[in-house]
């Protein structure tokens, strides 16, 4: 067993941290799911209505919503009523952290920002995504995930040569975002132990995907004339062999990181006629001929199968991988076994739903235990009744105004 699985480990590294999440969509609370799954109390904080990542189903809560808030406690509270906000102060005056990503400005308007917030707690970490900072000429702009793919130079990287530029399948912005906002107060959690003060922490989604576009950075600098799109080849025409390949059932991605592994990957594919051929015998020199290789490989992959080509291409020593289905990858032994994938119950789903967990292992702590999500404002009582001494009459009657 590994030392990330022993048994006999201690806690997380963040128990006994509490964390207030005002995050939305995907940003923020991923920062804040990145927090709780090191330990951290993670209290969600949604309007009565609830967040707007539930008006994407008519009834229940969107998969996406129970994956992004689980292992932490749901309470609803209006902002914009007094009370509401009085409330709001009760919780942030113990908490270590807060997190938000509403567009700039929107705290403050409520009385809430950190100028206010910190006066009443010295030691607390505000941290704010943002979509591109707090300051700048681009800094009051609403950044939705797509926003950023476009501004950010992601979509005029994806693509084919002779496409229009294509957002990604994923959300870039939001996650690569949300990882650096909990990292910003990661270090600034670990600077309050040394000062006792806490701050105000941001991370910008534009500027989260600016470092991801190296590749393309690079042949910028080098080379104008490599072309912004190149499909499934290298970001920068950098590498060959390196592509996605058609077989008898979808594809397999190869690339050859090194001479040496060309040389197997021409043993393997029974092309053992070309080893010593001038022509390829370095990476720089096969930059020369991408069309004419790819078209040999793929002659090779097209009527075998993907994964019986990834078991054998593995075996001689050639990176490759299988592309995989979402179902796959969702179900993927290696996921499995290394407690990625966390099958949780959940009313909306009889039959279970699977959950991605964490990918940060440490030595002396156990994987956290992925619970389920809260429904809208199922801690409620519970919340308000510790945190802020609230009776069962008055959380009754905060109900009835509309206030939670």
């Amino acid at each position: 067993m590994s030392q990330s699985n022993q048994s006999d480990q201690s806690g997380q590294p963040l128990d006994g941290i509490e964390v207030i999440d005002l995050g939305q969509i995907y940003n923020g609370p991923y920062c804040s799911l990145v927090l709780a799954c090191l330990g951290a109390d993670v209290i969600k904080v949604e309007p009565p209505f609830g967040e707007p990542l539930r008006s994407r189903v008519e009834e229940g809560e969107p998969p996406e919503l129970v994956m992004l808030n689980s292992s932490k406690r749901d309470v609803t509270l209006n902002l914009k009523s007094d009370r509401g906000m009085e409330i709001f102060k009760e919780l942030v005056r113990d908490a270590d952290v807060l997190v938000e990503n509403y567009a700039v400005g929107t705290m403050e308007k409520l009385g809430l920002g950190y100028e206010t917030l910190s006066e009443m707690n010295p030691e607390l970490i505000y941290a704010h995504g943002s979509g591109f900072g707090d300051s700048g000429p681009k800094s009051e702009r609403r950044a939705m995930d797509l926003i950023i793919q476009a501004t950010g130079g992601v979509m005029e990287g994806t693509g084919f040569e002779d496409g229009p530029p294509v957002k990604t399948g994923m959300a870039p912005g939001d996650f690569l975002g949300g990882i650096h906002l909990a990292t910003g107060v990661l270090g600034a959690l670990f600077q309050r132990e040394r000062t006792g003060e806490g701050q105000f922490v941001e991370a910008s989604m534009y500027e989260a995907v600016v470092p991801a576009l190296l590749s393309q950075l690079g042949s910028y600098y080098k080379d104008e004339e490599v072309p912004p799109r190149t499909g499934n080849r290298h970001s920068s025409l950098a590498k060959c062999p390196y592509n996605a390949y058609e077989t008898e059932e979808g594809y397999i991605a190869i690339l050859c990181a090194s001479d040496e592994h060309w040389r197997t990957l021409l043993k393997a594919i029974g092309r053992e006629d070309l080893l010593g051929d001038e022509r390829f015998d370095t990476n720089v020199k096969r930059l020369d001929h991408m069309a004419e290789i790819d078209t040999m490989i793929e002659e090779w992959t097209r009527d075998r199968d993907r994964h019986e080509l990834e078991d054998g291409l593995i075996a001689a020593g050639v990176p490759c991988g299988a592309v995989q289905t979402i179902e796959e990858v969702i179900h993927d032994p290696h996921l499995e076994e290394r407690g990625m994938m966390t099958e949780v119950e959940h009313p909306d789903f009889p039959e279970g739903i699977r959950v991605p967990g964490t990918p940060i292992r440490f030595s002396d702590a156990a994987l956290p235990e992925i619970e389920r999500a809260p429904r809208k404002g199922e801690d409620n009582d519970a919340v308000y009744g510790e945190k802020v001494g609230l009776s069962e009459a008055e959380i009754e009657a905060l109900e009835a105004d509309g206030v939670i």
